[in-house]
């Protein structure tokens, strides 16, 4: 059964793993890895996971246009399945990137993980008292376009970005 945990240094060779299945490149939406990030050796990976649970705190003194951002690991029996992340606000970042971004390894996808995780998140969304929260996907993203509108997000449409066009959906709480 799979479980959402906060990030530990304890499950590094399971990240490592993941990490490897994805491939090269900054891409597991989810994690907040950073082209900065030094994750290889137990220091860096410890130093990485210590900036998520400090950008976690609610009260996480911010620089102007950030927010703090609930990261959660997919795991099951020790094995990291892939990461989802819950910004909390609506800075100019979040309103482009959403408030909700995840990823599942290629190896553990078709399960519903994302759906299950997603659901998770709005939990907790609710909790931080978010009224609704916004979800993108790339156009081309179908898996990821249905996974959002399981869990009950409504398209608004498609806008570009840095990174290209995307599928913005809000979800209400």
């Amino acid at each position: 059964m799979p479980e959402l945990i906060a990030p530990t240094v304890r499950l590094h060779p399971a990240w490592l793993e993941a990490h490897a299945e994805w491939g090269s490149g900054q891409h597991e939406d989810g994690f907040g890895l950073r082209p900065s990030d030094e994750v290889d050796s137990p220091v860096g990976f410890a130093a990485w996971v210590a900036r998520l649970t400090a950008q976690s705190d609610p009260a996480w003194a911010i620089d102007a246009g950030k927010v703090p951002c609930a990261y959660r690991w997919i795991v099951e029996s020790d094995r990291v399945l892939g990461g989802i992340a819950l910004r909390h606000g609506n800075s100019d970042y979040v309103l482009w990137a959403g408030h909700i971004g995840y990823g599942i390894r290629p190896s553990a996808r078709r399960r519903g993980l994302a759906t299950w995780a997603m659901g998770r998140m709005l939990d907790e969304a609710r909790v931080l008292g978010l009224d609704r929260v916004l979800a993108v996907c790339a156009v081309d993203n179908v898996a990821s376009a249905k996974t959002i509108e399981r869990c009950g997000g409504v398209f608004e449409g498609i806008r570009d970005t840095k990174f290209g066009p995307v599928r913005r959906y809000w979800t209400e709480l």
